[in-house]
C-alpha cells in the first residue's frame, strides 16, 4: 500500500513504541514480532513474518540461510530481539540481511531495553547507490 521507505519506518518506529510502552520489556521475542505483524497489517502494510534470506556466494545458493523477523512492504527489513541489551553482532546481523537482500535500509528494534528509545536502531546498507 505505502511506497515511502521512510513513511513505512516511521510506521514501524511508532507501532513499535507503542507496544513497547503498552507491554514493556519481558516478552519472548516471537510474541511481540507476532503483535507487531497484526499492528502494521491494521495499517495496511504487507507484512512478510520469518522471510527466509538466501545466501548465494561463488555459484552455490543457499535457499534458507537466514531469515528475516518481518519484511515490510517487500522493502524495509525488520529484525526484532527481546534482550537486556543490544550488541554491535546484532547491528551487523541486520547488516548482513540488507546485502544480501539488496535493500538500502533495516531496523533493529530491541523490546528488552528499559525504554524503546535505547533499543531502536535505523541501519542504511551503504554498499547501495540510491
Amino acid at each position: 500500500m505505502q511506497s515511502n521507505i521512510e513513511e513505512i519506518a516511521r510506521v514501524v518506529i511508532d507501532c513499535g513504541y507503542r507496544l513497547h510502552q503498552n507491554l514493556g520489556p519481558g516478552l519472548l521475542e516471537s510474541a511481540y514480532e507476532a503483535i507487531l505483524a497484526d499492528q502494521l497489517a491494521r495499517h495496511g502494510l504487507s507484512i512478510e513474518r520469518q522471510k527466509p534470506i538466501p545466501i548465494r556466494y561463488d555459484g552455490l545458493e543457499l535457499k534458507e540461510g537466514f531469515r528475516a523477523d518481518l519484511m515490510v512492504e517487500g522493502k524495509l527489513l525488520v529484525e526484532l530481539k527481546s534482550v537486556e541489551r543490544l550488541s554491535p553482532l546484532h547491528s551487523k546481523q541486520v547488516l548482513t540481511y540488507l546485502r544480501l537482500l539488496d535493500l538500502p535500509l533495516g531496523l533493529l528494534i530491541n523490546f528488552g531495553g528499559a525504554t524503546f528509545k535505547e533499543g531502536a536502531r535505523r541501519i542504511a546498507n551503504g554498499n547501495l547507490a540510491r
